[in-house]
């Protein structure tokens, strides 16, 4: 069996949060609010897993539990910005195929932005704030793996922290359907509106089309699969009051590898939430890293550095 944890994830885990930023600059010049949020979430959950993968290597020592207690937040607050940010995306795209979001004024811009943030940031922050009501306590310990949310396995947990990504991956959904079929209909003027349009062109129009349908596709299978782990892997708890969840909430309970490895379905849970951080990254990479703004931008920053020490390129003449 392939070694999932230490060097393998550490090394993905960091490329996962170097490479999404690389392409941020130009999706920030373009004000693709939707697209920025989706970059910082999942830059900010691969840095949060790599950095627990380095320090939990090999033990579950209680070493650093202030972190702990900063690690888990930005867990629980990127499962909610990443779903939100990937319909923020594709809501912008079924505005422009239905070109009634053109970028026609810097106050239309401002209001998306707006709107956008409220989605892939507030939204978020309520949800975190959510799941106080089923943390049952502090932070647990995975050996390889580090801390993780300590959320009690009752009814409310599937309302409170699992509907979030379904609600937000049926939505995705329809607005994937809705824009495909208005593109569908109005190519022509689409093509048109493209063509005016300084920050938009059809390939990053249809490389965003495919990163909001990728994760739209894995967002409701994986949510299932989540739920399904979750129900398979523990019997469902019986929820009695807030202080009954909360009895000996300062408790960090620290599990080494040989224990939650026994149970296959648990550690196929553990692996599966943390390598989809990674994942959305990359993939975002892929569609975006090696884009024609991107290896124009790249050249601009290879000049750059040349002119940095004071080389001067062949063809600098041309350029």
């Amino acid at each position: 069996m392939v070694n999932l944890n230490y060097p393998l994830f550490p090394v993905f885990g960091f490329l996962g949060f170097i490479l999404p930023l690389i392409p941020l600059p130009w999706h920030l010049q373009a004000w693709n609010s939707g697209t920025c949020y989706f970059i910082i979430w999942a830059s900010i959950a691969c840095l949060n897993q790599f950095v627990n993968s380095i320090i939990w290597n090999g033990n579950v020592i209680n070493s650093a539990p202030v972190w702990c207690d900063i690690s888990i937040r930005i867990t629980m607050a990127t499962t909610a910005g990443l779903p939100s940010s990937s319909f923020c995306i594709v809501r912008r795209l079924y505005g422009i195929a239905s070109l009634r979001t053109a970028t026609i004024t810097r106050a239309e811009k401002r209001r998306a932005i707006i709107i956008d943030s409220l989605i892939c940031v507030l939204g978020p922050l309520i949800y975190l704030a959510l799941q106080y009501i089923v943390q049952g306590h502090r932070f647990n310990i995975f050996e390889n793996i580090g801390c993780t949310p300590a959320l009690y396995d009752s009814l409310p947990l599937y309302f409170i922290t699992y509907s979030w990504s379904i609600v937000f991956g049926l939505a995705s959904f329809v607005y994937c359907v809705l824009t495909l079929r208005t593109f569908a209909q109005r190519r022509l003027e689409f093509a048109q509106f493209i063509s005016t349009n300084k920050t938009l062109t059809i390939g990053r129009y249809f490389r965003l089309m495919a990163l909001a349908m990728t994760e739209m596709l894995c967002t409701l299978p994986l949510s299932v699969v989540t739920i399904w782990l979750s129900v398979t892997t523990a019997p469902l708890g019986p929820w009695i009051s807030l202080s009954n969840t909360h009895f000996d909430f300062s408790r960090v309970d620290q599990y080494p590898s040989v224990i939650y490895e026994a149970n296959p379905r648990l550690a196929a849970s553990i692996q599966f939430n943390r390598w989809a951080s990674v994942a959305c990254s990359l993939i975002f990479f892929t569609l975006f890293g090696f884009a024609e703004e991107a290896r124009r931008n790249y050249k601009k920053w290879y000049l750059a550095v040349l002119r940095i020490f004071g080389i001067q390129p062949l063809n600098a003449g041309t350029q």
